[in-house]
């Protein structure tokens, strides 16, 4: 007979560099299993109710009701963000198709709005297949995100590209809500709240250490991943968070990527 206790919460994470400042704390907590998944598999896990909260594309929260999201954690860029990148065949306003990463939620999304808003343009997306490579589509851009695009923009500094974030910034003056640890409905988090916090207390502390070791498998340099996941990424939600969320949420409606009314409530 298995004497195991059965899992108790069941969380769900980013496979990239962005996510150890604020998951590595959880890999030995009593009662918590933590996996990770590129971010469309974690949306899909989390709407079967396979997993409990995770970390995952913030534009989740406004295409189902019912979501929660932990107050003060969350990945954003305040500016350049090197991981997430649009990769530029013609210049921004001159773009008729996109190829998407197939792992991309969020990012897709944030892409369509700038592209609209800032450059005045509306392309067609299209999402390549899981596993195959958006670069090798026939599109005027690709969309890439993760270490995997930041391994490129770092490795290949001749590539054109665009930064969504970046893009975000000049036009709302906030910082942007890449992604949140996402509660689906049901689920009494009180109990695990503090753990989380601590997570990322740890994960301030070792985030250097993370970028060192990471380094070596991306083939990049320890000072590139270190600005990257130091200067680049923010891990503290202030009340900026809420107020980007909010304006994304809108912005997203406006041109049909999510419901228009939705508010989901923050756990403090």
């Amino acid at each position: 007979m298995d004497d195991d206790p059965e899992p108790r919460l069941r969380v769900g994470s980013v496979p990239y560099l962005v996510g150890r400042p604020l998951d590595a704390g959880l890999e030995r907590v009593p009662g918590l299993v933590l996996r990770r998944a590129i971010p469309a598999e974690l949306v899909a896990d989390l709407r079967s109710g396979a997993l409990d909260v995770a970390l995952v594309s913030s534009i989740e929260l406004f295409r189902r009701p019912g979501y929660r999201w932990i107050g003060g954690l969350g990945v954003l860029g305040d500016g350049p963000v090197s991981s997430v990148q649009l990769f530029l065949r013609r210049p921004p306003a001159e773009l008729e198709r996109v190829a998407l990463d197939p792992a991309s939620r969020t990012s897709a999304v944030l892409a369509r709005i700038v592209l609209a808003q800032a450059h005045g343009v509306r392309p067609e997306f299209v999402e390549v297949e899981p596993g195959a490579d958006p670069r090798e589509a026939t599109a005027d851009a690709w969309l890439r995100i993760g270490d995997a695009a930041l391994r490129e923009r770092l490795s290949e500094p001749d590539l054109e590209s665009l930064d969504p974030s970046l893009e975000w910034k000049r036009l709302t003056g906030l910082p942007f809500p890449f992604a949140a640890w996402i509660v689906r409905p049901g689920i009494d988090l009180a109990p695990w709240l503090a753990h989380f916090r601590a997570s990322r207390d740890l994960g301030r502390r070792e985030a250097g250490s993370f970028a060192d070791r990471a380094a070596e498998g991306l083939g990049l340099s320890r000072d590139d991943c270190r600005h990257y996941l130091l200067e680049e990424c923010r891990f503290d939600a202030d009340d900026r968070m809420a107020q980007a969320l909010v304006r994304f949420r809108d912005l997203a409606a406006a041109i049909g990527q999510c419901e228009p009314d939705l508010t989901p409530t923050a756990i403090a």
